[in-house]
Order: C-alpha cells, then sequence, then structure tokens
C-alpha cells in the first residue's frame, strides 16, 4: 500500500526535530467538562439536524448533476480507544478514484477532487453527514480528527509520530484545533504537527474552547489559520508547542552529557 504526497509544511524546530523515540505523556482529559460533553454534542447535533439536511440537500443535488457515482460514501474511522466505525461523508472525489491512484492523502490540486467537492471541501459541508455520526455517539463536534485504520498501519504513524497513540483517547471530532489552523494531512511531517495541536485540545477541552472552534469552522473558508487566530481567541503555534514539549522525555535526557533541546518561539 502506498501512501505518496510531498511535503509542504511549514519548518517547526522544535517539533521536525524530536526523534520517533521521544516519549510523550499521556494528557489529562478528565474534568468536569469531559463529563457532560457527550450530552452536549447530542443536543447540538439534533439542533443542527434540521439545517443540515437542508444544505446538504442542495449539496446532494450538485454532486449528482456533476460527477456519476453514489452522493455519500462511508469509511472505516479509528475512533476512541481504537474503536472503528463507518464515517459518512458526502463524495468531493470522482468515484472509485483511489481503485486507480491507490490510498494517498489528498494535496493542493489534487485532480481526483471534483469542482463541486472542492467548494464542498472549502466550505466543511462534506462533513456535514458526520452529525450522524455524533448522534450514534462514535463521535463528537469538536475533537481530533479521525484516520483511517490502514493509513495509521501503512505510514506507521503510532511509531513515527510521538504522541500519536494519546490522540486516540479523546473521542474524534467533526471539526477540530487541528482542523481549523493546519491544512489537510500530506505527509509525516504534517501528521507531526497536528498531533501537537491535538493533544493541545485534549489537555485543555472546554466548552469555552469548543464554542470558538465551532465558530472558527464556518468562517475558516473566508478567513485564514492568522485571523482566526485572532478573531477568536485560539492559541497559537509557540502556545501548543510549549504544552506539547511540558508533556516530553526525550532518549537523550538519560544521559547526563546530553541537554534537552530548549524551545525557540516561532512567529504565530
Amino acid at each position: 500500500m502506498t501512501i505518496t504526497a510531498p511535503n509542504r509544511r511549514a519548518h517547526w524546530p522544535e517539533i521536525d526535530r524530536l526523534t520517533a523515540q521521544a516519549d510523550v505523556r499521556k494528557p489529562n482529559t478528565e474534568g468536569w467538562y469531559a463529563g457532560i460533553k457527550v450530552g452536549l454534542d447530542y443536543t447540538a447535533a439534533v439542533l443542527l439536524f434540521p439545517f443540515a439536511a437542508v444544505v446538504l440537500a442542495f449539496a446532494a443535488v450538485a454532486v449528482k448533476l456533476t460527477s456519476p457515482g453514489p452522493v455519500f460514501y462511508t469509511q472505516t474511522r479509528l475512533g476512541l480507544h481504537r474503536r472503528t466505525y463507518r464515517i459518512i461523508k458526502i463524495r468531493t472525489m470522482h468515484h472509485n478514484c483511489e481503485a486507480k491512484t491507490g490510498i494517498q492523502w489528498s494535496q493542493k490540486g489534487d485532480d481526483r477532487v471534483t469542482l463541486v467537492g472542492k467548494f464542498l471541501r472549502l466550505t466543511h459541508i462534506d462533513e456535514l453527514p458526520q452529525l450522524w455520526n455524533v448522534l450514534r455517539g462514535e463521535m463528537s463536534l469538536v475533537g481530533p480528527r479521525p484516520e483511517r485504520p490502514e493509513v495509521i498501519q501503512a505510514k506507521g504513524l503510532e511509531q513515527l509520530v510521538p504522541g500519536y497513540r494519546h490522540r486516540l483517547q479523546v473521542k474524534p471530532g467533526v471539526t477540530g484545533l487541528a482542523q481549523v489552523q493546519l491544512p489537510a494531512d500530506t505527509d509525516i511531517t504534517s501528521v507531526r504537527h497536528k498531533v501537537v495541536y491535538d493533544l493541545y485540545y485534549a489537555q485543555h477541552q472546554s466548552l469555552w474552547l469548543d464554542l470558538r472552534l465551532m465558530a472558527a469552522t464556518l468562517f475558516k473558508a473566508f478567513l485564514g489559520p492568522k485571523w482566526l487566530r485572532r478573531v477568536f481567541l485560539l492559541p497559537n503555534r509557540n502556545a501548543v508547542a510549549a504544552d506539547f514539549q511540558s508533556k516530553v522525555t526525550l532518549p537523550e535526557e538519560s544521559n547526563p552529557g546530553l541537554a534537552r533541546p530548549e524551545l525557540q518561539p516561532q512567529p504565530a
């Protein structure tokens, strides 16, 4: 199984230089909010579902008229505590395109994505069917992006990305801190960067943060990451990196002759 994509990620020295052997302590995911979040997710999904159904009806017609194949598709994803479930999405690529290309991360200018699909992805309308997964208790409205188990295995994400296994201790979300601030995954480096944001969210999840992230998702198509951070008071790269570094134990620390690399502030 081959998954290829070019590396176009911005350099993030304090994260990129970590070896795969770096040990990351599990973030605290307990607290009063974690206890009530399931109920809030269910209530919000019920309230959003009628609106989403209307938007999806128009999107479904657009997909059907412009591209042969089914409107919706399902994929197996890895959820909370490694439980598998079937995610529901509206189709944005040409039908059965992976039969020709194999499994690969989408990238800028991906010719597998249809014209309508580009708009659906930009506005996140293609994610709306996942409200059904929220109602089934398989997903949260906000959390780490769920990944396909075959991608995790093929790319060795749990072995190569420090802290990756901990993101599976949080229920995956329709949107999230990493999804709002970073582009889609294209390579191992991009996954490393997103995990830093995922673990920050796991440590600091709250109703106030979730509300800001849901609002930011609505405006993501119109505002860049820099403005999203400013308008919705989201943590910048320095903040999430510092939080991540506080959980990291480097293999070299067992050798007193080797110093732990210091965190260097990067542009927000």
